[in-house]
């Protein structure tokens, strides 16, 4: 466990991760909805159109062990795809090259429910204690995500193409 102090209201918060549970379908759910919300209001409307992610890829994400939450005082705040290994999405980058070529772990699909500072981070964080290399991509358009990757020490390595065709921007830490 991490424990994160907050110390201008005197309190310190535990954030922990663990794998998500089926039942816990529907929270993740109304997440990604927000999530989306959030996108449209903030200049990124088409990363995750079309309700993505469905609710089959989720529930698959959970069968495979591959979907996290963090929670706080029990309650989940922030959800995230993690696996190590090679990523098709990675095989290929245009327009830049990755830092390396070790070993690495992925994240997507990460959101959280906007309430507690500084989720999104320590989900990041986590993943890369895991094994030390991380890559991960986002939309042109997400700004947001742009600058939570570069807050947490992310490098910039290029463009590559998810399943769909279109375009994502590929950062590595």
């Amino acid at each position: 466990n991490t424990e994160l102090g907050n110390k201008a209201k005197g309190k310190r918060n535990i954030m922990e991760i663990r794998k998500t549970k089926p039942e816990e379908l529907e929270v993740l759910l109304k997440m990604y909805e927000h999530a989306r919300r959030f996108m449209a209001t903030h200049g990124n409307a088409s990363q995750w159109e079309n309700n993505y992610p469905s609710p089959q890829l989720i529930l698959d994400d959970i069968t495979e062990g591959n979907s996290y939450v963090c929670t706080e005082k029990d309650q989940i705040v922030a959800t995230f795809y993690y696996k190590e290994g090679a990523d098709p999405t990675y095989m290929r980058i245009y327009e830049g090259e990755w830092i390396n070529d070790s070993r690495y772990g992925v994240v997507h699909r990460i959101t959280s429910t906007g309430n507690v500072k500084g989720a999104a981070s320590f989900c990041l964080n986590w993943a890369l204690e895991q094994c030390g290399n991380i890559r991960i991509d986002t939309h042109r358009d997400n700004i947001v995500m742009q600058h939570l990757l570069d807050k947490n020490g992310f490098k910039y390595c290029g463009i590559v193409y998810v399943e769909d065709g279109t375009e994502r921007i590929a950062y590595q830490k």
